[in-house]
């Protein structure tokens, strides 16, 4: 984000459920966004006010906190339509952005990848769309901060074919990433290394658990992004790791879920959490540390079900679990792994269920391979754990772990 700081107020518009871990949560957001929280003001009403979402006596309240603590943004945690935004404004007399800008905003000024941008700025432009009458000093002040990143205020706010055209033409540069994206993971699949993808909330340890992974197998070089914030990771990364038994699989690190995601968002980034869908394992990383973990887990299982991938093999690994020695985990109908990446504890454990759970159908054969298909031999090099190899008189002797489909393909040269 930027180095400027920004100093908000925010609001929360209670009706049966308690937000108060909502609210919590956006001042996360907030802090994430750069901006200073310096107080928060919630209401209990039935049902959101039309005009101003909150009750006009709110209003009031709110932008008297605003002039009193020099507050120069109000954040709202529910999405506010354009009237509503424009009305606030006027009242209130300083920017007012939702959870929903705030969570774009964020993504905007943390993608890196060509992709990531784009579906960004088509999160945006779908969310600004209907919209541009009531962006008022939003769109009015061009000096950027939350809420003005990504496409231009002054095409959003006078050209409404243009921002169609726009958005047609990133959902054609978007399918050409896909298709990609798509000739790449078939050449993965014919390779047969097997993909575990880590998914979970926000902030999780993700990219931590990641980093330990690779430091385990040496490649501490090939480390991802890691800070104790929500949203440090948004591209997909992607690293080949090599155990020293020679198993080898593909880990794929996913941006983290959070409750009230856009569904502009989620609709624009499914093609990235595609890969979700393809992973033989998913690795549900939760954050043992945090009281309300249940509540993360049921954000990422119905984000995972939007994508179509609940129905994954998946394994639940708490993480985070030197903060609380005594944790008792929610009862799952999955397997538990209770992991600390940050001291290293239990990370064999994770890498033997992942070698269980992917490797599993791997057959130990002893193999004589005649001289004359030196093509089979040079294979199970390249593709199969060869446990020993010996030249003889017949052939090439292997002692061999491959798949069961591989297997299959050469039985008739098992010596058993």
């Amino acid at each position: 984000m930027t180095e400027e700081k920004y100093r908000a107020i925010l609001v929360g518009l209670q009706r049966k459920e308690d937000i108060s871990y909502s609210m919590e949560e956006l001042a996360g957001l907030a802090e994430a966004a750069n901006a200073e929280v310096l107080g928060k003001v919630v209401q209990v009403l039935e049902k959101p006010n039309t005009a101003t979402m909150i009750g006009k006596g709110k209003v009031e309240e709110v932008a008297e906190l605003v002039r009193n603590m020099e507050a120069d943004m109000v954040i709202f945690n529910d999405e506010l339509t354009g009237m509503q935004i424009r009305n606030l404004e006027d009242a209130i007399d300083v920017r007012v952005i939702d959870r929903t800008i705030l969570i774009l905003d964020i993504f905007a000024a943390r993608a890196d990848s060509r992709e990531g941008k784009l579906q960004v700025e088509l999160a945006q432009l779908k969310y600004r769309m209907p919209r541009l009458t009531g962006f008022g000093k939003s769109l009015s002040r061009l000096g950027g901060g939350i809420g003005t990143r990504g496409p231009g205020e002054k095409k959003l706010e006078t050209d409404r074919r243009h921002i169609e055209r726009r958005m047609e033409d990133i959902k054609s540069e978007l399918s050409q990433l896909v298709k990609t994206r798509s000739v790449q993971r078939s050449k993965r699949e014919k390779s047969g290394i097997p993909v575990v993808a880590l998914v979970g909330y926000t902030n999780s340890g993700k990219s931590a658990l990641m980093n330990r992974l690779l430091s385990v197998v040496d490649k501490s070089e090939k480390a991802v992004t890691e800070k104790d914030m929500l949203f440090a990771t948004l591209d997909t990364q992607q690293r080949s790791v090599k155990l020293d038994t020679n198993h080898e699989f593909i880990l794929i690190d996913t941006v983290g879920f959070v409750s009230k995601l856009p569904h502009s968002l989620v609709e624009a980034f499914k093609a990235t959490l595609e890969e979700v869908l393809y992973a033989d394992l998913l690795l549900h990383v939760v954050d043992a540390s945090y009281e309300e973990n249940d509540f993360h887990i049921a954000v990422t299982n119905k984000v995972l079900g939007e994508i179509g991938a609940d129905v994954k093999e998946k394994v639940m690994v708490f993480n985070k679990i030197d903060l609380v020695p005594d944790f008792q985990a929610p009862v799952t109908n999955l397997e538990n792994l209770f992991v600390s990446a940050k001291e290293n504890i239990n990370i064999d454990q994770l890498i033997d269920k992942i070698k269980e759970k992917i490797f599993a159908d791997k057959v130990c054969a002893k193999l004589m391979i005649p001289y004359t298909r030196g093509d089979l031999s040079s294979y199970l090099c390249e593709k199969a754990l060869v446990k020993s190899m010996e030249y003889l008189e017949e052939g090439t002797f292997f002692d061999v772990e491959l798949n069961q489909e591989d297997y299959q393909r050469l039985k008739e040269y098992d010596t058993i």
